[in-house]
């Protein structure tokens, strides 16, 4: 399929969830993948609202991304932060770095940093969009594109859910999307600074997100529960 005609699709999806999911909003990673969404969304489905998690420990490429963004296009980035309060218990009971001591630890960490602040993000709305793909992690084997997020209790959509790799950068260089210079470095998938690394030739996409763990538990928190698939006209 042309990335044409897989632009099509996407772009059906977005109206779909604006026409019957209205208000919608977009968790904005600044990933290569949300980055496409992003360009997607602002020239084509302006109603849909962005936002964006600041877990204060985000690297400064990503704060760089956040400005061009803001300059680029019309469309606004809100940025949601932690709870300050629960930030400094954590760093109180468990250290600054303490995420690194126990798988529990970081979940615990990115719970505060990222879940909390998108229960936020999400409140009041009828539909959230994402850019994952399938082709990310073995975590993302199951997703739909149209899904209940029983959760968060409200319709979720991965329109770039089939878009591999390849075809995400194609999109970026065709249309001069902005993106994070991080991925220029072999950061292929980018979180909060201490938790990413640069990944070897060969490597699995995500193999530089919080590497010392299993992969078939590497998620922060975001997107582990359960969807309930959507009938619609679109995913038959």
């Amino acid at each position: 399929m042309t990335l044409s005609k897989k632009t099509e699709q996407v772009l059906a999806v977005l109206e779909q969830a604006v026409r019957d999911y209205a208000p919608v909003t977009f968790a904005n990673s600044l990933g290569a993948e949300d980055m496409v969404l992003t360009d997607l969304i602002a020239r084509h489905q302006p109603e849909i609202s962005m936002f964006s998690l600041d877990t204060g420990r985000l690297p400064q490429e990503t704060y760089d991304l956040m400005q061009e963004v803001r300059e680029r296009y019309e469309a606004p980035l809100q940025i949601y932060f932690p709870d300050s309060t629960l930030v400094e218990k954590f760093v109180a009971q468990r250290g600054v770095n303490g995420f690194y001591d126990s798988i529990e630890n970081r979940k615990h960490c990115c719970h505060i940093r990222k879940v909390e602040p998108l229960k936020r993000a999400l409140a009041g709305k009828r539909a959230w969009i994402t850019g994952m793909r399938r082709e990310q992690a073995v975590t993302r084997n199951g997703l739909e594109v149209f899904a209940y997020d029983a959760d968060y209790g409200l319709q979720k959509f991965n329109p770039l859910l089939e878009w591999t790799n390849a075809e995400v950068w194609e999109y970026i260089k065709e249309f001069d999307v902005p993106y994070n210079a991080l991925h220029d470095r072999f950061y292929p998938s980018i979180g909060c600074a201490p938790c990413t690394r640069a990944i070897a030739v060969g490597e699995d996409i995500r193999a530089g997100r919080w590497w010392w763990e299993d992969p078939a538990n590497k998620e922060c928190g975001l997107h582990v529960g359960k969807a309930i698939p959507l009938r619609n006209s679109l995913s038959a």
